[in-house]
């Protein structure tokens, strides 16, 4: 269950990724909070929500970078593709669309059962 945020708080999380870019400063601002609050102390209270609209904003944005990794077989010779191309790796992997890498443990050998030892040297 999510806990109940004040409306500056709702509004800080609104605008952190939107009007304000990312920005914390512009987002307090955009929120209506006073200037002199601490900018650190809203992030620490907000630290959670701000982790799970982040992972929101790498899904909302997993599309465009996966459309960027195909453009690049259509025009290779594109000015930056090398840079693009990580970038879009990058946020593929953040948000959870990378490469997966599976692991097969197998085991050819059985359980030995030992008897149990004779007599008690304890």
């Amino acid at each position: 269950m999510a806990r109940a945020l004040t409306e500056k708080q709702q509004r800080f999380l609104e605008v952190l990724f939107d009007e304000a870019n990312g920005d914390a400063v512009a987002a307090k601002k955009l929120a209506g909070y006073d200037p002199a609050s601490s900018t650190s102390a809203i992030v620490e209270a907000l630290k959670d929500e701000i982790g799970e609209k982040t992972r929101t904003y790498f899904a909302r944005t997993a599309p465009k970078a996966a459309m960027a990794m195909v453009g690049a077989l259509y025009d290779p010779t594109e000015l930056g593709i090398k840079e693009k191309m990580v970038a879009a790796k990058d946020l593929l992997d953040r948000a959870g669309l990378g490469k997966v890498d599976k692991v097969d443990v197998t085991s050819g050998g059985g359980i030995f059962y030992l008897p149990p030892k004779e007599g008690s040297n304890e």
